[in-house]
């Protein structure tokens, strides 16, 4: 396994650092429209296909590049073409699909999937791509929208040193840390253990405000002074203020977390890696839902604790 490495952010890229100069995008999510926004503003051509048209129209308004009808006309001319769609079958059909990006794409190229999906699917790409020439990436990302907005994303990946190396340079235009784990596959392994690990503090989190609430306590004086001690967590200092306040509309979205822990789960079962805790959250966040909760963020947990 190659050594880890973790690459600081370099916003001023000059596209002759790079031997890449064509890009695609596929996928203008609320994560994939800034992402491919930063690639046009740092000077790739960027070439970009979503599901709706009319957002790729709008992204074409909001950013100099081209807007194409399928993910094979979007990857033709491209040395790297981007994936971040939903699941893993959004990620075959624009791929693997009659008219996915692997029909257009050229040999020499690479491909990069930013989806959170499975592991077996990157190993399935990573095969798919390697028979017909072209390299690949897992890769997928933390950081939410917010971070995909600010440039500040944290991407973790999944294949060989060689094509990291030459695919860095694009990626770290939003990137904050940029990290090689390992062989494909990697890099959706380690997002797995983001998931698992966020899922278990957001918990205690909504645990402890409530707690605090039924004590009678100041929260916000409680969150003071915990937060500076060995209770800190990047959720407690994001995300505490939007839970008292009882607002659940700031991040990642309950369903996409249901999406990820189900991968999580599914993986522990193939690995006989023991996960009680990511189960019992799970089903947690599945109350949420029948809350009619689907859509708000993760921390929303507290609510359910609430019940109001």
């Amino acid at each position: 396994m190659p050594r880890r490495r973790w690459l600081p952010i370099h916003k001023e890229i000059k596209m002759s650092d790079n031997a890449i100069q064509t890009v695609s995008f596929i996928g203008l999510g609320v994560m994939g429209y800034p992402m491919a926004g930063h690639l046009a503003k740092a000077g790739y051509a960027v070439r970009v296909y979503n599901r709706t048209a009319a957002k790729a129209e709008t992204w074409t308004k909001d950013y100099a590049g081209s807007h194409h009808a399928t993910p094979k006309e979007a990857a033709e001319g491209a040395d790297l073409v981007l994936v971040c769609v939903g699941n893993d079958d959004d990620v075959r059909q624009v791929t693997l699909g009659e008219n996915g990006a692997l029909h257009g794409i050229h040999e020499g190229a690479v491909l990069v999937d930013h989806t959170t999906a499975s592991a077996n699917l990157a190993h399935e790409l990573d095969a798919a791509c390697r028979a017909q020439g072209v390299a690949f990436i897992d890769a997928p990302v933390s950081g939410g929208q917010q971070g995909a907005e600010k440039g500040a994303l944290t991407i973790m990946c999944g294949g060989e040193e060689a094509d990291f190396q030459r695919v860095q340079g694009a990626l770290n235009v939003y990137a904050r840390a940029l990290n090689l784990l390992g062989p494909a596959g990697s890099g959706q392994m380690t997002k797995m253990v983001n998931q698992i690990c966020i899922a278990g503090v957001v918990q205690g989190l909504a645990e402890g405000l409530h707690f605090a609430e039924q004590a009678g306590l100041d929260r916000e004086q409680v969150i003071e002074v915990i937060s500076q001690g060995a209770a800190g967590s990047w959720q407690m200092e994001n995300r505490h203020k939007t839970m008292i306040e009882n607002e659940y509309d700031h991040g990642f979205a309950v369903n996409w977390m249901r999406k990820d822990l189900a991968i999580c789960l599914d993986q522990a079962r193939e690995l006989d890696a023991r996960l009680p805790v990511t189960a019992l959250v799970d089903q947690f966040y599945g109350d949420v839902q029948a809350m009619g909760g689907g859509r708000w963020d993760t921390s929303s947990l507290l609510k359910r604790l609430r019940r109001d």
